[in-house]
């Protein structure tokens, strides 16, 4: 039997063993995407370690690779029709393996930023668009449903066992490996590229090279601002104010360029849509939630609570297989609920959720405890998974369905980085004050050893668990190194006390995005939205 006999029909439309297998490919890529931040959320402590860096340095990187990818979406999308999706899919996959063939390679946190964050970044927003266009134009029919719903189940698979993946590579083997396991994923994804069918591009091919570089400007200014301030650099009001003006340039701009019938980056008829406006606003903020909770929570556990990356991934499980499960559960269950009903009570779990870890963190001393603000947690952003892309892509009409679900995609890039970004600088803030102040109002430190810490901190704050910080305080009198353990513990617990405030905060104005889609009436889709809600 060849690649292309046909096999039983489902659904009346014949699907092909080489079909079955692309399916499986492009499913294989998409996990890939998905489960490589799971294992950078897991390893932190070992790349720490490993790298002689911080935790800062770490999740920065983790931050600017969602901000690149995020940046670039739009543009890249464009850049698929022009030198066809195919290569686009092509160049994301070589793009994204030389990331991940650094990750198993890196000696330094630079090797890290500019091939993972950087290349990495860019070949997402490849590769995202043009897998979506892959799929539409290579099966038709029950075929395409059924390649849209493997891809779609592997990324949740992912997200799902990414964690319990991650923790196990890391603590048995090594992080490194997990990496080198997407090299070989990508290689035998490239090995089948000749099953791909390229699809042809009929649009225009003019360039808004003006809102391209605005959007760019616009949304890695503000992420750019935080991160810098998170490293205590400077220009940090500066590159703020830039990207907040940058946006609002980009939003003149393409009405400017609508009303003169020119090419647009976007279309800004889509935001005339009050749900799709709606939708993509609570598609950014369940997104914040997630990015701060994801940065945060790690670093608790590797930190405060000295977790290897298994226990870490363990602990972290009932999050990810409750959000699964939720979202599964909800997306064939819903019955005759409206999505905005659903989407509300999605805000109100994750915030609960979030809230309830915070009065806990100082408390604990083991993850169980953690589990059941984490399944609520988890049960709050599956909901949101099983509605929110529908919800927002329900009113765009079939032609335009691909913009708005790259501009979608986009929101949500930002919306994981700028929570990444934003907590892990309200952390490292928090640190530096509270250490300072603590050590500055101690009666067993000596006053000259006080200033010394407190400049110390003031340049180079680092979330450090006790028994790293214990070996670098070596030769102080006992009752001297008591004290500033016990500094570091309630200094670095209050700053990820800080931190959840932030996931805590962005569920609580989706909760009041809700009550707002509660007041517009439902949209039937306008066109099939099978496979719009990955990535």
């Amino acid at each position: 039997m060849t690649d292309h006999d046909p096999q039983p029909a489902v659904g009346g439309e014949p699907v092909t063993s080489g079909s079955r297998r692309l399916m499986v490919l492009l499913a294989m890529a998409m996990f890939v995407l998905v489960v490589d931040t799971s294992l950078m959320n897991v390893s932190i402590s070992a790349v720490i370690r490993d790298l002689n860096t911080t935790a800062s340095g770490v999740q920065s990187a983790i931050a600017l690779e969602a901000l690149v990818s995020a940046a670039f979406i739009l543009i890249n999308s464009k850049v698929g029709d022009l030198i066809g999706r195919k290569r686009a899919y092509v160049l994301g996959l070589l793009a994204y393996a030389i990331g991940a063939l650094a990750m198993t390679l890196a000696q330094s946190l630079t090797a890290i930023v500019v091939f993972w964050a950087l290349i990495g970044g860019i070949g997402a927003s490849l590769l995202l668009p043009a897998m979506q266009s892959l799929i539409h134009g290579n099966f038709a029919g029950a075929a395409q449903r059924q390649a849209y719903a493997m891809v779609g189940a592997s990324a949740a698979i992912a997200a799902a066992i990414g964690p319990l993946l991650g923790g196990f590579v890391t603590t048995y083997l090594s992080w490194r490996v997990g990496f080198g396991l997407e090299v070989l994923i990508i290689a035998v994804v490239l090995s089948q590229i000749r099953l791909v069918r390229d699809v042809a591009y009929t649009g225009s091919r003019k360039i808004d090279l003006v809102g391209s570089v605005l959007s760019v400007l616009g949304m890695g200014g503000v992420v750019l601002g935080i991160l810098v301030w998170q490293e205590g650099g400077e220009f940090v009001l500066l590159l703020m104010v830039v990207g907040a003006a940058a946006l609002a340039a980009l939003a003149w701009w393409l009405v400017r360029r609508q009303r003169a019938q020119k090419v647009t980056l976007l279309d800004p008829g889509l935001f005339r849509h009050p749900n799709f406006t709606t939708g993509v606003t609570g598609q950014m903020l369940q997104q914040i939630t997630l990015g701060g909770a994801m940065i945060a929570l790690p670093l608790f556990l590797q930190m405060t609570l000295e977790y290897d990356a298994m226990q870490a991934g363990l602990s972290l499980a009932p999050l990810s297989l409750t959000m699964f499960a939720a979202a599964l559960l909800a997306g064939r269950r819903a019955g005759n609920r409206r999505p905005a009903s659903i989407i509300r009570m999605g805000f109100v779990l994750a915030s609960l959720g979030t809230a309830s870890i915070i009065p806990l963190v100082p408390r604990v001393d083991s993850g169980w405890l953690l589990v059941i603000p984490l399944m609520v947690t988890g049960a709050g952003l599956g909901l949101l998974v099983s509605q929110l892309n529908n919800y927002t892509l329900a009113p765009v009409e079939e032609e335009r369905i691909s913009e708005a679900a790259g501009v979608n995609s986009a929101a949500g890039s930002f919306g994981l980085s700028f929570g990444l970004a934003m907590a892990g600088g309200i952390m490292l803030a928090a640190l530096s004050f509270g250490f300072t102040r603590m050590t500055e109002n101690s009666t067993v430190i000596p006053a000259a050893q006080q200033q010394q810490i407190a400049a110390a901190l003031e340049t180079d704050a680092e979330v450090m668990s006790n028994t790293e910080l214990d070996k670098r305080i070596t030769g102080q009198p006992p009752e001297i190194e008591q004290e500033v353990l016990a500094i570091n513990n309630d200094a670095r617990n209050r700053s990820l006390q800080l931190a959840l405030l932030v996931p805590v905060l962005s569920g609580v104005l989706g909760l009041a995005t809700s009550f707002r889609m509660m007041r517009l009436p439902d949209v039937k889709p306008a066109a099939p939205l099978e496979g719009m809600d990955f990535g």
